[in-house]
């Protein structure tokens, strides 16, 4: 063998490794579109099942982005206006409820954070602040006292209508 031929074929093999090599891909390449393609047509119809949010709904989320940013006169207005717009859900009743006692308590006016958390709570009984939330030292005393005490006040209600539904018989 001369020794070009002896340099010749390891470069050759080599050539030919490498473009094994490069062919090799782009199958690969071509499944891959067709894969991707049905979730994101699975996607859009789940996108247009989702119902659009409602005005209320959405002045709730923009009562809720404001409290978080330090706007609490915004908020407030914010979450009056959700609940003035007919929140259909207690669970987001409730949750505009606490909000507006958040503002209530943190700015010093504990009768007012106290009524919103029985409008919550009112809204949904089962209504409860996270662990972070129970915790604060301001609004988290309000809630458990209040929390604490509403065999109370259920029971006076019933009175109040029983009291009625006999005064027209009379």
């Amino acid at each position: 063998m001369t020794p070009l031929r002896c340099t010749a074929l390891p470069a050759l093999i080599a050539a030919l490794l490498l473009a094994g090599c490069a062919t090799t891909p782009a199958p690969e390449s071509k499944e891959a579109p067709p894969a991707k393609a049905p979730a994101a047509a699975e996607a859009k119809p789940a996108a247009a099942a989702a119902p659009a949010p409602s005005k209320a709904q959405q002045e709730l989320a923009a009562g809720i982005a404001s409290y978080e940013n330090g706007q609490h006169k915004a908020a407030a207005r914010q979450l009056q206006a959700a609940l003035d717009g007919g929140l259909e859900s207690k669970a987001e009743q409730a949750q505009a409820h606490k909000y507006l006692a958040f503002i209530h308590c943190v700015s010093r006016r504990e009768k007012q954070c106290r009524e919103e958390f029985g409008k919550a709570l009112a809204a949904d009984p089962d209504f409860a602040l996270t662990p972070a939330e129970a915790g604060h030292p301001t609004w988290g005393p309000v809630f458990r006292k209040l929390k604490a005490a509403p065999a109370a006040k259920p029971a006076a209600k019933p009175a109040a209508k029983s009291t009625t539904a006999k005064q027209p018989p009379q």
